[in-house]
């Protein structure tokens, strides 16, 4: 499914991402976000808390076989992904808050990922050879975490060389993105049109389902509109790419192609639903900061 060139750019996409990401902040970033962790305790709520357990869902829902079941299971317990942050701006969310719950869900996920893939891997009886080890996980997101302190570095050592490094890491993920979408679809499109239809629904849904649910989970817990907003695009969007990886490492043969599919199918679709809500989540803020701006000029004095 995926070719050996492919494979290994998507590792060198990953570690320019995750250098990007890290040069995008500064560890004075977490000391004020900190001040008021409310939205990021949310968020990581949202990450995994719900994702996993939605994908856990959508596997027994759909009924789906054991590799699909892990390939989907294994996208509800991914991180928040970067492309979060790009959708955020457009939709005129909090992009503050956007990237650090993106940074902190990557951080947390080195213990958590481990621990919520093989437990609900457990849950839904998994056979043994299904099952993504939970030390296979730590050692790639470990390895992963050193170019994000690395970038952080950069960024403390020359902000000028930090803001470079973290524009020519979203630049080239975005190329490598791209280049992925237009080599593997036009060779697997045979396998897109024999694709059962409750395939297509787990691969999309769990990533619609996590935003709707992220929202109002956002909302219960207090948060407001334009906040739950970038929660929820941070929710539904998951590290698609880092799933990718973790399959591709882990798998051989027959076997990975099979996990891999929902994994790869979730990273093609995400785009496209995601680019929709972003939309209309714009939308929303515009009349909203419409409304607001013709009150203030209501209540101004004569």
């Amino acid at each position: 499914m995926l070719t050996d060139l492919e494979t290994k750019l998507l590792g060198v996409m990953m570690m320019l991402i995750m250098l990007g990401m890290g040069a995008s902040l500064t560890f004075k970033d977490f000391r004020i976000a900190f001040r008021k962790p409310q939205g990021i305790l949310v968020g990581l709520a949202c990450q995994y808390g719900l994702m996993p357990f939605l994908g856990y869902l959508l596997a027994v829902l759909l009924g789906l076989s054991p590799p699909l079941a892990v390939g989907l299971i294994l996208m509800g317990c991914m991180p928040g992904g970067t492309t979060s942050n790009i959708f955020t701006y457009f939709s005129k969310g909090v992009l503050a808050l956007s990237i650090m719950m993106t940074i902190c869900s990557t951080l947390v996920a080195v213990a958590m990922v481990p621990v919520l893939l093989e437990f609900y891997s457990g849950l839904r009886q998994l056979p043994s050879e299904y099952k993504v080890p939970a030390e296979n996980v730590a050692q790639i997101l470990v390895v992963l975490v050193v170019p994000t302190l690395i970038g952080m570095v950069l960024r403390k050592w020359n902000p000028n060389v930090g803001a470079t490094v973290e524009l020519l890491g979203g630049v080239l993920g975005v190329v490598v993105i791209l280049f992925l979408i237009l080599t593997w679809v036009p060779r697997n499109h045979r396998l897109l049109a024999t694709t059962p239809a409750d395939v297509y629904a787990a691969a999309i849904g769990i990533g619609l389902f996590g935003m709707l649910l992220g929202y109002w989970l956002a909302r219960l817990l207090r948060q407001d509109p334009r906040r739950s907003r970038t929660i929820s695009l941070e929710t539904g969007i998951q590290n698609g790419p880092l799933g990718v990886l973790i399959v591709v490492l882990t798998f051989s043969g027959e076997m990975q192609q099979q996990v891999l599919l929902i994994p790869v199918l979730y990273s093609l679709f995400i785009v496209l639903t995601s680019s929709a809500v972003t939309i209309w989540f714009r939308a929303i803020t515009t009349r909203e900061d419409l409304a607001r701006d013709q009150a203030k000029v209501q209540m101004a004095p004569a």
